[in-house]
């Protein structure tokens, strides 16, 4: 047993040391400008702080959350599948993913998504 745990010990300080030099060695000695400055939301922080940007960007990340939520929501019920009644379960998805569809379409209708205008 104290050999395996020595083995092991070793192993992950090789690990460590082969990671950090792949690290070191894969650094790049050129450094860019854009690539080096902050990014966020789309505009530049160099410039003005007070310039207007559209609040299309914020809807659609809000539209984007909201529907991931609710797909992280979905993904547990086919866990549920086999250790729940059939019609019940089938009854639960139908109405969520009915309130998901509906929530599209309301979105769809009001303009939300369509990016271009």
């Amino acid at each position: 047993m104290m050999i395996i745990t020595f083995m092991a010990s070793i192993l992950a300080i090789i690990v460590i040391i082969v990671m950090t030099l792949a690290s070191i060695l894969s650094k790049k000695t050129i450094i860019d400008r854009e690539k080096s400055s902050p990014f966020e939301c789309g505009f530049d922080p160099k410039s003005s702080s007070r310039l207007p940007f559209s609040l299309r960007f914020f809807l659609i990340a809000v539209i984007f959350l909201i529907f991931d939520v609710e797909i992280a929501l979905l993904l547990p019920m086919i866990i549920l599948l086999p250790i729940s009644n059939l019609m019940t379960w089938m009854t639960v998805g139908f109405f969520f993913l009915t309130i998901l569809l509906i929530g599209l379409y309301h979105e769809w209708n009001q303009g939300a998504l369509n990016w271009a205008n």
